[in-house]
């Protein structure tokens, strides 16, 4: 059992890690260089960027979210139930699970990749909250 609940911190730990650094490459992304690209793209492309960029916003808040909130648990702040209990912390899954990968075609390639890395990253939460609440069950 002890074995387990390491491997499961550990597996947090790297989730919550890879999280952190997405949400940080972003945060840059998002400052500096996508004004800049958006600037060079022709309106409606520009339109498709402001929605794939408030997508990724999107889906890297309710990862946060998610992750906070396992973590208040696993410091004893919240009990597993009141974390699950009654929220939807991924909200609105089926727009952050879609994979429109044949409209982001013209988009900037470090967006694209933004983009996919975000959505395997928010399966992986979405698969591990299902876990989580099967637990509680």
């Amino acid at each position: 059992m002890q074995q387990q609940q390491a491997r499961a911190t550990e597996f947090f730990g790297r989730t919550y890690g890879e999280a952190m650094t997405l949400l940080v490459e972003a945060r840059d992304y998002l400052a500096h260089r996508e004004p800049i690209e958006r600037h060079a793209l022709l309106p409606p492309v520009r339109l498709r960027m402001s929605c794939e960029t408030m997508r990724l916003t999107a889906r890297l808040t309710q990862i946060m979210g998610w992750l906070l909130s396992q973590r208040a648990v696993y410091e004893g702040e919240l009990t597993a139930e009141a974390a699950l209990d009654g929220q939807d912390v991924l909200a609105e899954i089926e727009v952050c699970m879609a994979d429109d990968a044949a409209l982001a075609s013209e988009l900037p390639q470090r967006l694209r990749q933004l983009l996919e890395r975000s959505r395997r990253l928010f399966i992986r939460v979405a698969r591990l909250d299902e876990l989580a609440r099967r637990q509680i069950d």
